[in-house]
């Protein structure tokens, strides 16, 4: 027997979605895939205008609607898909088709009290600056609380992600001899990149924590001129901390750039955290527990839709899902069967407790507005 023909249905379905290649722009594929395992197991399922992947339980106009919410879209990268040893290797295995994979497997299990509506989604573009996914359901849901669809190892629980800025800076001059006083522009877009390092050192000073302090990480660069004119370009992400925006670092490279470079941004993200209090936090914690494990919170120095729906939403959110974060985006990313097995039994019973807190809150919320009045 090869290991394929030993995997479960729940990894089967996992080893489909992560064959079926999805880079982002291009995920219709992998949603139809997504469709088709969700309706075997009793979803009302559908791919929606932008083509996210949408799975519903429950009835439409229950009063509390709690959202899983992944995405389905990866990176570019072609990695061999295949089983060896129990390990599933591809991409997207960790980030972050695992977690959804293991999100839809845990929500058709969970149990659920009258009066929920549960949703799994798997969404397109997270990866790409625009998030397009995540930006089209902030608009057309509200749920009560969410859980993330992303790589925290089976027994991590994510409560936040720093925010996003990508800069092109870019210097366009006429051509002159290297003999000459003129600075090139290179030299240019480079002095700029140094008074930026400069400033983001100034900044950090005395932060000891990652998720405190600014990150800055050039992405690109190129420079060509063709005789006649000179050009240089830097392309450069920078992860931010709570206490600094993606609009007032915007305003500050656009300062340092002097005249000299032009500054043009995009993606911008702010940071976004939550606590041990958080009813989705303890939902997961308790669930990890209940399977033996010791709950790890986290604080992620990436970027993820939750810091797209979070402040939308308003509601309690955390992220969760199986899979070594580090191995994102690389040429070795593949995933533990045995800890993908292990994450369902954590969502199934994370979302019935969470779900119960829910209408238990609801119920007690509902019998005080009634003593007021």
């Amino acid at each position: 027997m090869s290991d394929l023909d030993r995997l479960s249905d729940d990894e089967r379905f996992l080893f489909d979605l992560v064959s079926t290649q999805s880079v982002s722009g291009n995920e219709r594929c992998a949603s139809e895939v997504f469709v088709r395992r969700a309706s075997e197991l009793g979803f009302d399922a559908h791919i929606d205008e932008v083509e996210n992947a949408i799975a519903h339980r429950g009835p439409s106009d229950a009063p509390i609607h709690i959202v899983l919410l992944g995405h389905i879209d990866t990176v570019p990268g072609n990695i061999r898909v295949r089983v060896e040893d129990r390990i599933l290797h591809g991409r997207g295995s960790v980030d972050a088709k695992g977690p959804l994979a293991a999100m839809l497997a845990g929500a058709s299990r969970a149990e659920l009290p009258d009066g929920v509506r549960l949703s799994v989604i798997g969404a397109v573009g997270e990866e790409a600056a625009g998030s397009i996914g995540a930006r089209h359901l902030v608009e057309t849901m509200s749920p009560s609380a969410c859980i993330i669809g992303e790589p925290s190892a089976w027994d991590g629980v994510t409560l936040g992600y720093k925010g996003r800025l990508i800069v092109d800076a870019s210097a366009s001059i006429g051509n002159h001899h290297s003999a000459g006083e003129d600075l090139s522009a290179c030299d240019r877009v480079h002095g700029w990149w140094q008074r930026v390092l400069d400033h983001v050192n100034t900044f950090n000073d005395g932060r000891t924590r990652a998720f405190d302090r600014i990150q800055a990480t050039i992405l690109d660069m190129d420079s060509c001129t063709d005789g006649m004119t000179q050009r240089a370009n830097i392309r450069a992400g920078f992860r931010l901390p709570e206490d600094m925006g993606p609009a007032p670092l915007a305003w500050e490279l656009s300062k340092l750039a002097q005249g000299e470079v032009r500054v043009e941004c995009e993606g911008p993200e702010c940071a976004y955290a939550t606590d041990n209090n958080d009813p989705v936090v303890r939902a997961i914690r308790c669930a990890i527990r209940e399977l033996g494990g010791t709950p790890r919170p986290k604080l992620k120095t990436g970027t993820a839709d939750l810091n797209v729906v979070a402040p939308v939403w308003n509601c309690p959110i955390a992220a969760y899902g199986p899979g070594d974060s580090a191995l994102d985006h690389t040429a070795h990313e593949h995933i533990d069967l045995d800890e993908f097995t292990r994450s369902i039994v954590v969502l199934e019973s994370a979302i019935k407790l969470l779900a119960d807190e829910l209408v238990e809150s609801s119920i007690e919320s509902k019998y005080t507005d009634q003593a007021a009045i």
